[in-house]
């Protein structure tokens, strides 16, 4: 049997630990990414909702509108 080189056997554990950083580094990563997905989403849906509440509230002030026109005409027309 030969006995372990002690050069290698140094050069595949630096190499393991490289690696075992490298691989935290990603996890962080992962996990910064899906935080920030989660919040971006939950932004959208916000803003989506707030989206519909203006387009409701400007289709009553359309409406408001277009009914003061049509008694201002028929108004103008009786009078």
């Amino acid at each position: 049997m030969s006995t372990p080189d002690p050069v290698q056997s140094t050069h595949v554990h630096d190499e393991l630990v490289a690696l075992s950083q490298q691989l935290d580094r990603l996890l962080d990563t992962v996990r910064r990414l899906t935080e920030e997905n989660r919040s971006l989403r939950q932004s959208q849906e916000q803003l989506s909702g707030e989206r519909a509440g203006l387009m409701a509230r400007n289709e009553q002030a359309r409406s408001r509108v277009e009914a003061m026109i049509q008694r201002l005409k028929s108004l103008e027309n009786n009078g």
